[in-house]
């Protein structure tokens, strides 16, 4: 059967600036776990911490340029191109000073916070901990 989803739900995202995440499919807005979409906004200059996820991540990147960090390289994703990150891979997301991005993330399965396993932030636990890309985002 067919299952309309009329609209998304707005959901709390991760990082420095205000970024937009509007889910229509997945754990929050369909109850569904196997698969998540988001139409993501993403302003300038913003920046999430790493994350090691357990899902694989797939995105199409609609307007601007997103900037896809791992510990090879970093890799400027602009409109019109996807990127895939595989599960279990270290990767962190940004956009440039001047300008921000537009995208559809499909996650499988479906993203969660406890699936995302987030770099803490230095000294949550008391101790400092390293940046693995470098000393934060750099644009490209």
């Amino acid at each position: 059967m067919a299952r309309k989803i009329a609209a998304p739900s707005i959901v709390a995202a991760q990082g420095n600036r205000p970024k937009t995440i509007a889910e229509y499919v997945g754990r929050v807005n369909s109850g569904t776990d196997a698969v998540s979409i988001a139409h993501m906004r993403a302003p300038a200059g913003w920046y999430e911490p790493g994350q090691t996820p357990d899902f694989d991540e797939y995105t199409l990147v609609l307007d601007g340029c997103l900037y896809v960090e791992s510990p090879a390289e970093t890799l400027a994703v602009a409109a019109g191109e996807a990127v895939i990150c595989e599960a279990g891979q270290w990767v962190r997301y940004h956009t440039a000073e001047d300008q921000g991005a537009v995208y559809v993330a499909v996650c499988l399965p479906a993203f969660s916070p406890e699936r995302a396993h987030r770099d803490r932030p230095p000294g949550a636990d008391g101790a400092p901990i390293d940046d693995v890309a470098g000393d934060g985002p750099s644009a490209g």
